[in-house]
């Protein structure tokens, strides 16, 4: 439950412990409550993409380079967030409201409440560091937690970080480094290299904002990330997805089979400010 709780928090162990709930590829997750209805998401080679035009940095016909094709990224000092949080996985749902605060490349602040639990999981998040407060159905008393991100870099075969958690909250690129640019219908496609993780990363043509994020890792067995961003609304001057969509495919190295497990961040409500805001963790 505590990797599951992480998972749901922040996709940061989104290579870990998909071992539990076995699926096939055909076989079709659980329906969705109304209240918190995924959105499928269109092929990224279909027309039906919604591409929302903008006059900033318009693409022109041939233009590949990469400065040519930087992401239209919101900027802010700090961000609040009241969203609904969804996991969901072929024989279990969890749904749950979350209170979210961000300074933003320092601290990542969640608090996730459940039904009439109330507070399950406080986290703070540094750039080297998660805490974390879990409530124990069991003893009925929270757990204290402490995760490095080297360590869990280690465990999961993947350079895990602060702006992977960051980029599934606001739409942001989850890694920062040199990319080949090609061509895709509708969109920019910028591919990286992490380690031994291919990173594809779709931005809009016209309106150059990250739509969807794939990671994927062949060894030792297939795990595929994938991170859409949706519902952009104008947030300040900027356009701001208010909704993520994370969906995680992986091979067993037990059983060979795949298991998914699928997040849906929606936001119902967001503010900037360049007034601090409070981060209340108590620390053990």
């Amino acid at each position: 439950m505590n990797k599951s709780i992480l998972f749901l928090l922040a996709s940061i162990l989104f290579f870990a412990s998909c071992k539990r709930q076995q699926i096939n590829q055909t076989t079709a997750l659980p329906e969705v409550k109304d209240s918190l209805q995924v959105v499928n998401t269109p092929s990224i080679v279909k027309d039906s993409v919604q591409v929302v035009t903008s006059p900033n940095n318009p693409v022109k016909a041939g233009e590949m380079e990469e400065e040519k094709v930087k992401i239209d990224e919101i900027d802010f000092k700090y961000l609040k967030a009241k969203s609904k949080v969804l996991l969901k996985t072929a024989n279990d749902n969890f749904d749950a409201s979350a209170n979210i605060r961000i300074q933003k490349d320092s601290i990542i602040w969640l608090s996730v409440s459940w039904g009439i639990v109330g507070e399950v999981v406080r986290a703070y998040i540094k750039p080297d560091s998660i805490f974390l407060y879990q409530f124990n159905k069991k003893t009925l008393k929270k757990e204290y937690h402490k995760y490095s991100f080297d360590d869990l870099s280690k465990d999961f075969n993947f350079n895990l970080n602060f702006n992977i958690i960051q980029s599934a909250i606001i739409g942001s690129q989850p890694i920062k480094k040199k990319y080949k640019v090609s061509k895709e219908k509708g969109f920019f496609l910028l591919k990286q290299k992490e380690g031994k993780v291919t990173v594809d990363n779709y931005v809009g043509e016209f309106d150059r904002k990250l739509k969807k994020v794939m990671l994927e890792d062949q060894l030792p067995t297939q795990r595929k990330m994938t991170l859409d961003f949706e519902d952009f609304t104008t947030l300040n001057q900027y356009l701001f997805p208010y909704t993520s969509v994370l969906t995680l495919d992986v091979q067993s190295p037990d059983d060979q089979k795949f298991y998914q497990t699928l997040i849906q961040l929606k936001h119902t409500k967001v503010e900037l400010s360049d007034t601090p805001l409070e981060f209340p963790f108590k620390f053990q």
